[in-house]
């Protein structure tokens, strides 16, 4: 039987995430903040499935919270990471709490990365394992949101991207879920009512995470749910592909009229 280690895991697309996999029949190591609502997931799940559904409590913003967890994806026979523990900030940039904003940025890109290098060492010393990082389809619209949160969530899609061409041949699968607005406690944590959004563009959360397993069993490296046609997410990555020949030159490109004569 497998083991899954899933972060954000009292509530939201976490939870949802250990409700599939408990269902499938993997066994659960649920980390988040809040032990209560662990708890009662936990026995939830154990009661209905018979997995053995663990709990460990962690506020991964704190290093030594952080530090508890990738020990535990070190050593213990865990063969699936589900990073999805991650926060919003709201308001105007200029006018947020750089505090609140390092926070953000600690939770969203310093865990995401420590829990997947931590999980990739264990998962290629056998052989095998599955690390899914949920991002977020702002990764790809700078123009449209703000630019900490978004950031963040660009280098989750940039960094999943790595490491799967990276492991490709090692045994480790990584994918990268992007949802779009999603129906979870976030949006009200980062001070904004999702009732203010037009519904066709709110998904519920159950959906998002049955499309983001699908995507995982079709192999999928990012996965946007809402997305109609992959071949447009295909056609986006075979252009940024092109510039690859272009992006780094012994000249200047001629369109900046920047003489290339070398001053001796």
């Amino acid at each position: 039987m497998t083991k899954a280690l899933i972060t954000g895991a009292s509530s939201g697309i976490g939870a949802t995430y250990a409700d599939r996999l408990s269902a499938a029949g993997h066994d659960l190591i649920l980390v988040a903040r809040d032990r209560g609502k662990l708890e009662a997931l936990a026995a939830r799940l154990s009661a209905r499935d018979g997995t053995t559904v663990q709990i460990l409590p962690a506020d991964l913003a704190v290093p030594a919270d952080l530090h508890d967890v990738e020990r535990r994806l070190r050593n213990d026979e865990i063969d699936t990471l589900i990073n999805n523990a991650g926060i919003s900030v709201g308001g105007a940039f200029e006018a947020a709490d750089p505090d609140r904003l390092e926070g953000m940025i600690d939770l969203n890109i310093t865990a995401v990365t420590r829990l997947a290098q931590a999980a990739a060492a264990s998962f290629v010393a056998r052989g095998r394992g599955t690390i899914v990082n949920i991002g977020s389809v702002t990764a790809l619209l700078p123009e449209r949101f703000d630019p900490t949160y978004l950031a963040s969530k660009a280098y989750v899609l940039a960094f999943s991207q790595a490491l799967a061409a990276q492991f490709a041949d090692r045994g480790l699968r990584v994918q990268a879920v992007l949802p779009g607005a999603t129906r979870t406690e976030i949006w009200a944590k980062s001070g904004v009512d999702i009732e203010t959004l037009p519904a066709g563009m709110v998904m519920g959360v159950e959906e998002m995470v049955d499309a983001a397993l699908a995507g995982l069993a079709q192999g999928e490296t990012v996965t946007i749910p809402a997305l109609p046609d992959a071949a447009d997410w295909q056609a986006f990555e075979a252009a940024r592909l092109n510039l690859a020949p272009n992006l780094s030159r012994d000249r200047a490109a001629e369109r900046f009229g920047v003489s290339a004569a070398i001053v001796a």
